[in-house]
């Protein structure tokens, strides 16, 4: 059931095309206002297009529990329309994987100790966090998260790291981010954005080395071997 976008345009993407099989991984890398978000909401159907198919169903065509068990879109931010909901009913909206329960879940993210507290009380990497248990209570064949490591501290974040590199934690997972350091210890396909078109496709270990990293990022990132840094 390979997750399949063919030569999308709009006004901020160029001829977008490409596929990703159902088990595989992707991170999706680019400058901000490249359009990151925009093709996230293409592919999970919030912008409506023919362009996607997850195998012969186009997203914004289907609706309820079968576009559920599709493709799922995490956002970079928590928006909720009743702020006073507490945790745990927050989740029940996302529980579709009946594999799992709540509590298990709230454990397995660090945040077992929010339970009944009002969404509206959370800071905002416990929000991200919320956010990441959602995904894996709803375990739709494709999650695409979007910033998922913004506003976490080093120990929420390596929490996450750990959740997102585990291969079974969801199907196929792909990834929106700014932190390139994520994306070079993921070690998943990258994916990277330049004014609105796909200027890179393929292998972490070649768009990870130096001189690679050189072209597109003018000397501000360098490739230390067990990690990648800004080069302040």
């Amino acid at each position: 059931m390979p997750l399949q976008i063919s030569n999308y345009t709009d006004a901020i993407l160029s001829g977008i095309s490409f596929s990703l099989e159902k088990g595989k991984h992707l991170v999706i890398l680019g400058a901000n206002g490249v359009g990151k978000s925009t093709l996230a909401k293409v592919l999970c159907g919030l912008i409506p297009s023919e362009a996607v198919r997850v195998d012969d169903i186009i997203p914004s065509k289907v609706y309820g529990e079968k576009r559920a068990g599709i493709i799922n879109y995490i956002p970079p931010k928590l928006e909720i329309y009743d702020s006073y909901l507490p945790v745990e009913d927050f989740l029940a909206l996302s529980h579709f994987n009946r594999n799992l329960t709540i509590d298990a879940v709230l454990e397995r993210v660090g945040i077992a100790h929010l339970k009944g507290k009002p969404c509206r009380l959370l800071s905002s990497g416990e929000s991200q966090l919320l956010l990441t248990a959602s995904a894996l209570l709803h375990g739709a064949d494709y999650t695409i998260f979007d910033e998922p490591t913004a506003n976490l501290d080093p120990v929420r974040m390596r929490l996450l790291f750990a959740l997102l590199k585990e291969e079974r934690t969801l199907p196929s997972k792909l990834i929106i981010t700014h932190n390139l350091d994520l994306a070079y210890r993921l070690g998943f396909d990258i994916l990277y954005l330049h004014e609105g078109e796909v200027a890179f496709h393929g292998r972490s270990s070649e768009f990870f080395e130096q001189s690679h990293l050189d072209r597109l990022y003018d000397g501000a990132v360098r490739n230390i071997g067990t990690h990648v840094v800004t080069a302040l």
